[in-house]
């Protein structure tokens, strides 16, 4: 993990298309900007992980789904 300090107003490059910049500081919270290309998902931690979690619970969904399908087919 690199670990940098930055102050306010002060922009992190991350390759050619994303930059971070710090916003505000206040206390123990950070406001952090986020400019990178419409392709480039960018979440928060824990959304990401819901839906990495939700995206888990469909595929077994849909693959008991179709382990109950494939019975009907052999009758």
């Amino acid at each position: 993990m690199l670990i940098l300090s930055r102050k306010l107003n002060e922009k992190i490059k991350i390759g050619n298309d994303i930059t971070l910049t710090i916003i505000e500081v206040r206390g123990d919270q950070v406001k952090i900007g986020v400019e990178a290309p419409k392709h480039v998902k960018v979440f928060r931690q824990e959304v990401f992980e819901a839906i990495q979690d939700e995206n888990r619970a469909a595929a077994v969904s849909a693959r008991d789904d179709l382990s109950v399908l494939s019975g009907f087919i052999g009758q």
